[in-house]
């Protein structure tokens, strides 16, 4: 996220520049941008229910052919938007009974007229299958994940190791499909990867066919389960396997390693943390979504990223990120950001997807929040509010966290700590872990494998929590001021008085603060009310304890009389 870097420092901001390719902001939106980032009349009348990709790459020439059949439901489709992006070149479309069809290459658009406009059809909606040959020379990631396209590294013996990393950017850059998050495919995917055999290569779900034949080796991979197009991904190198299993809510889970085979060693002991990982995240935010697809870590030749049921790992073994603790409280240093972070995403972005990705912060948000979560399973929830509050360094407010729809535009980089930072505060507003534990978890449960809006999250955390969090979600996910909270003491200390500043005029944020012997529940609204209090109430309301639960900024002002 380029709008990061200006921030605080390189080392601390790239942690979280790196799950998403974050689209520029635009003066101006273009044709183009609408036709990625929309619904368009090509795309409405069509709903993909499976992708079957086939992909050869030649690490020689850094290009690649490739084949993939679309299987869809067809309610009344003349012209569909086919998603490729340039310089990549269709060779020839077929239907699902060999029948030629005809298209047109524009920009990163092929359009296919798999019905003549002119004429009218008694179209009877059904099942059918589309295949699109293409070959050239795809988009290459120059500094992957931060840009996308394709990766060509090799390893240090020098054997070539590939990959891709296209969210933002899009899957269209290496295969064509429907490249829009509202559409994951229903039934799934399968990825068949032709490679040297000298070579492995790996795809996201389980391995079910291996062919190997003049010195070339298919690997075919599938998933059952909807899946986002970003997330579909070949891993090709000099890999070597492991396994184990983890006995989870839906039982076994099946868990599969993919490391180089020159860090085998290192890969088997920092992936110890997966299963501690996976006991916390089904703890708080249900089973683990895809138990039919497994769970994968792989390595790759970058940082890493949130492939489902085959997450990429690139963080060289150590704890933090590439070492270093982001929040800067020391607790991030106690576990792998990279396999924390990463596999959170399973939950929310992968299971859980936005429908446009103006909506990400539903993704980046509660999967940075899931970093908490995880250091209060492993450290406690002094350490977790500690690393939270640690989080907000991150936080610039200069643009809000929800972008421009339709137009294929995320927010601002604050997603990922301001989304973690709303959480928080919703959490400590509730004032019941078991609730709110509960709304993570139906969350995962409501929207299982769904895609969703902004909207839907925020009534569903409404109705569930019973607090009317409407103007806090716009406050924070529409605004970039920060609210503060002003507050003072009568002289005999026994009645506080407070209202909520620098925010939107209905902002109602509910403020509970509480130890082990007190405790204090307010609801501040824009205007000043007042509340007596007891000497341990009192003790409680202080600058820093506010500003750790909530993501607000405190103020302590004169007596109002004196004002």
């Amino acid at each position: 996220m380029k709008k990061l870097l200006l921030f605080f420092s390189v080392a601390f901001l790239c942690g979280h520049d790196l799950h998403a390719q974050l689209m520029t902001d635009h003066a101006k939106y273009t044709h183009a941008d609408t036709l990625r980032g929309s619904i368009t009349p090509e795309r409405r009348n069509w709903n993909v229910l499976k992708y079957d990709i086939w992909v050869k790459p030649d690490y020689s020439t850094k290009s690649i052919l490739g084949k993939t059949t679309i299987t869809y439901f067809d309610s009344g489709v003349y012209t569909m938007q086919i998603d490729l992006q340039k310089p990549l070149i269709v060779d020839k479309i077929q239907g699902d009974e060999n029948e030629d069809i005809s298209f047109k290459q524009e920009d990163n658009v092929c359009w296919a007229y798999v019905r003549d406009t002119n004429k009218k059809y008694k179209i009877k909606p059904g099942e059918r299958k589309m295949t699109i040959e293409y070959h050239g020379t795809p988009k290459e990631a120059v500094n992957p994940p931060w840009d996308g396209g394709w990766i060509w590294k090799h390893d240090r013996n020098g054997n070539a190791w590939m990959s891709v990393a296209c969210q933002g950017l899009g899957a269209s850059v290496w295969y064509p499909c429907k490249d829009h998050q509202s559409d994951e495919p229903d039934n799934g995917a399968s990825l068949s990867i032709t490679v040297p055999d000298t070579l492995v290569a790996v795809g996201n779900g389980r391995m079910t066919d291996l062919k190997k034949e003049n010195g070339l080796a298919t690997y075919k991979w599938e998933v059952k389960n909807p899946i986002n197009n970003y997330d579909i991904i070949p891993y090709i190198g000099k890999y070597v396997n492991f396994t184990d299993s983890f006995d989870g809510e839906k039982g076994k889970l099946d868990l599969s390693f993919w490391a180089l085979q020159e860090d085998l060693d290192q890969a088997k002991e920092q992936f110890k943390q997966v299963k501690p990982m996976l006991s916390c995240f089904e703890h708080w935010f249900g089973p683990y979504p895809f138990y039919e697809d497994s769970y994968k870590l792989v390595q790759s030749p970058h940082l890493g990223m949130e492939h489902q049921s085959a997450v990429a790992y690139g963080n060289k073994f150590m704890n933090g990120y590439l070492g270093r603790d982001l929040s800067g409280t020391g607790w991030g240093l106690k576990w792998d950001y990279i396999i924390v972070h990463e596999s959170g995403h399973e939950w929310f972005g992968n299971n859980i997807t936005s429908k446009d990705i103006a909506d990400m912060w539903v993704h980046e948000g509660f999967t940075d929040y899931s970093e908490t979560l995880f250091t209060e399973c492993q450290s406690g929830k002094e350490a977790a509010n500690e690393y939270n509050y640690g989080q907000r360094r991150g936080i610039q407010n200069r643009a809000t966290i929800i972008g421009h729809y339709g137009v294929n535009q995320e927010g601002s980089g604050d997603m990922y700590p301001k989304g973690a930072n709303l959480l928080h505060t919703i959490r400590h507003a509730i004032n019941n872990d078991e609730k709110f534990r509960n709304i993570l978890r139906g969350l995962s449960k409501t929207f299982y494998h769904s895609t969703v809006t902004t909207q839907e999250i925020e009534k569903y955390i409404i109705k569930e929590s019973g607090i009317n969090f409407a103007p806090v979600f716009d406050q924070y996910l529409r605004n970039t001021t920060i609210p503060v909270l002003e507050y003072y003491f009568s002289e005999d200390g026994k009645k506080v008085s407070y209202k909520w500043t620098n925010c939107i005029n209905s902002f109602n944020l509910p403020v509970v603060l509480q130890n082990e012997s007190s405790s204090i529940s307010i609801k501040p609204t824009t205007k000043w009310q007042s509340s007596n209090i007891s000497e341990g109430q009192k003790a409680l309301i202080t600058k820093e304890g506010i500003e750790k639960m909530f993501y607000v900024t405190a103020k302590e002002t004169k007596n109002k009389k004196d004002r």
